[in-house]
């Protein structure tokens, strides 16, 4: 069997309230047409690699943001949405018609999504543990939406130390943290090179595009 059929076969574990997950959400064709959205995305607003308060340690994911607002980091200002990208100083290019959609089918919230976060994960990048709680909306979803290589999710509680669960992630699946699981830690422990392509202009490994509304409607 190989590498790429065993993580699929991988069973998901009893999953909390407020925590929904829809495997295969968008199929290849969709996918594709995605991430032609997110290189043009990409090519105006280009990867850049936040850093950590305080330390300005760099994280090891590269980011870029699509809507009006985008969440930043540095060692200066720390956690934040910005209005344009912290290289170039342009705003961050429209958000696509089919992530406006596919929030509009899937999360359940009167006003639209401000902020799109494209993560890229090369093969070794990782995510820890952290909660989005930088939106004023936190009553809003986080929606997910996974592309290229198959990652290793964990999902925590509301504290840090709390017991965490982890299922694998694949192209296509989209997850929500909605509810009394929208502040649950969460992180990536491991992308599984190989598992998946992206388009050569943005190289291996994951994209992630998390879509967020960041202030009340």
């Amino acid at each position: 069997m190989s590498a790429r059929a065993r993580l699929f076969d991988d069973p998901v574990p009893e999953l909390p309230a407020g925590v929904r997950l829809y495997r295969r959400c968008l199929n290849e064709q969709e996918q594709a047409a995605l991430l032609e959205e997110v290189v043009e995305i990409l090519r105006r607003a280009p990867l850049f690699t936040p850093r950590m308060p305080r330390t300005g340690r760099a994280f090891s994911v590269r980011m870029s943001n699509t809507g009006p607002l985008g969440w930043v980091a540095d060692r200066e200002k720390g956690y934040r949405y910005e209005p344009a990208h912290p290289e170039t100083g342009r705003p961050w290019p429209a958000m696509p018609k089919m992530l406006l959609e596919l929030w509009a089918e899937l999360a359940g919230y009167p006003a639209p999504p401000e902020a799109g976060l494209i993560n890229h994960y090369a093969p070794g990048a990782k995510m820890g543990l952290h909660i989005d709680i930088d939106e004023e909306a936190l009553d809003a979803p986080i929606v997910s939406i996974s592309l290229g290589c198959s990652a290793r999710f964990r999902l925590g509680g509301l504290k840090r130390r709390e017991p965490t669960i982890s299922f694998d992630l694949h192209a296509g699946d989209v997850l929500i943290l909605e509810g009394p699981s929208r502040l649950r830690y969460h992180g990536i422990d491991r992308i599984y090179p190989g598992t998946g392509s992206l388009p050569s202009e943005i190289g291996e490994g994951r994209i992630n595009i998390t879509l967020r509304r960041v202030a009340h409607p």
